[in-house]
C-alpha cells in the first residue's frame, strides 16, 4: 500500500485528470449504476422529502418563496458538503482509493451514454415506422404532451433533449468539477435537480422560484460554453455547418423561456439546419425543414464530440488548478 501510495503522490499528473478520464470510461463503459445505488436518486429523494413537509400551494406566496429559498441554497450546500467530506476522507485514506471511489461518485453527476441510447432508440424507432411506440417512448424524454407529436416532431424532441442536455448533464458537472472538484461537481446535480423537479409554473410557482432561478445562475456560464464547444464541433463533423450553427446560435438564443437553454438547441438547430420546434413556445432554425430520424444520429455525434472537447478543457483546467493551487 505504501508504494502504491508513493506511486500515485510522485505521478506527473494531477489525481483529479486521472479521476475525470475514469469516470469517462465507465460512463462509456456501464451508464448509470441502479436506482438504489444513484446519488442523483438519493439527491432527488431528499427534494421529495422537503417538498413533502413544504408549504402548499394554499400558503401564502411568502411562505413557499422562503421555505423554497431554504431549499435552494441548503440542499445543494448539504450534498456539497458531504461530498466535501468524503472527498478529503479518501485522500487521508489512501490517493488510490480517492481516485476510483471520487471517479465512480464523479461519474454519476453527468451522463453521456444514456443520453445517447435514449436519443438513438427513438431515431431507431421512427425509421422503423412505429409512431406509437416512438410516441410512447418520447413521453418519457419530453415534458409536452406526445399524443400528436408528428415523426418530425418527434424527432426534433429528441434532438433537442440532446442539445439542452450537453449543458445540464455533461458540460455543467464536469467544469464544475474542473473549478470546484467533488463537491462542486455534486452541488451543481443537486441545484439541477432541484429544477427539475420543482422549479416550474403552476404548483412550484413560489416553492421553485428560488431553485429555478438559482440554476438559472449557475448555467449562466455553462450554457454558453458549451454552445461554444458545440459550435465547434459543427466545424468538424460531416453533415453539420458550422457557419448556420454560429448565426442561428446567436440569433435565435433568445427565442426559449430559459435563458440558457436555447443556446445549445439553437448551435444543433442550425448545426444541423433543421427547425426544432416545441409548438407555442418556440420554433429554432426556421426557416428550415423539419428533423428526420436520420438527424438524430448526427446530433448524438455532435453530443460525443462535444463532450471530448468539455473533457479536454477540464483536463486544462484541472492542470492549471494542480499547477498553480497544489
Amino acid at each position: 500500500m505504501d508504494a502504491l501510495a508513493h506511486i500515485f503522490t510522485t505521478l506527473p499528473v494531477p489525481p483529479d485528470v486521472l479521476v475525470l478520464l475514469l469516470a469517462l470510461l465507465l460512463d462509456l463503459a456501464l451508464g448509470e449504476p441502479p436506482n438504489r445505488l444513484h446519488p442523483t436518486v438519493w439527491i432527488g429523494n431528499t427534494v421529495a422529502l422537503a417538498e413533502r413537509i413544504a408549504p402548499g400551494p394554499g400558503t401564502p406566496p411568502p411562505l413557499q418563496l422562503a421555505f423554497g429559498a431554504v431549499m435552494a441554497l441548503l440542499i445543494p450546500a448539504a450534498w456539497g458538503g458531504a461530498a466535501w467530506a468524503v472527498s478529503f476522507g479518501l485522500l487521508q485514506l489512501h490517493p488510490l482509493a480517492y481516485v476510483l471511489v471520487v471517479a465512480v461518485l464523479l461519474k454519476t453527476t453527468f451522463s453521456v451514454r444514456m443520453l445517447h441510447r435514449v436519443a438513438a432508440g427513438i431515431g431507431r424507432i421512427l425509421t422503423a415506422g412505429d409512431i406509437a411506440e416512438a410516441r410512447r417512448q418520447m413521453s418519457a424524454l419530453v415534458s409536452r404532451d406526445t399524443s400528436q407529436l408528428t415523426t418530425g416532431q418527434m424527432a426534433a424532441g429528441a434532438i433537442e433533449s440532446v442539445a439542452e442536455n450537453i449543458t445540464d448533464s455533461i458540460v455543467g458537472p464536469l467544469l464544475a468539477f474542473a473549478l470546484f472538484g467533488l463537491p462542486g461537481a455534486v452541488a451543481y446535480r443537486a441545484v439541477n435537480t432541484l429544477d427539475s423537479m420543482v422549479g416550474y409554473h403552476g404548483r412550484y410557482e413560489y416553492l421553485g422560484k428560488s431553485s429555478a432561478r438559482l440554476d438559472d445562475l449557475v448555467n449562466l456560464v455553462p450554457a454558453r460554453f458549451a454552445a461554444a464547444l458545440l459550435w465547434l464541433s459543427t466545424a468538424v463533423l460531416p453533415g453539420m455547418a458550422a457557419g448556420r450553427a454560429w448565426r442561428i446560435m446567436f440569433a435565435h438564443r433568445s427565442r426559449t423561456e430559459s435563458p440558457n437553454a436555447g443556446w445549445t438547441m439553437a448551435a444543433m438547430a442550425g448545426g444541423l439546419g433543421v427547425t426544432l420546434e416545441k409548438v407555442g413556445h418556440y420554433r429554432l432554425g426556421d426557416p428550415a425543414p423539419e428533423p428526420e430520424a436520420r438527424h438524430i444520429g448526427r446530433a448524438t455525434r455532435a453530443l460525443y464530440a462535444t463532450t471530448a472537447l468539455a473533457a479536454a478543457a477540464a483536463i486544462g483546467i484541472l492542470w492549471l488548478r494542480w499547477a498553480y493551487w497544489p
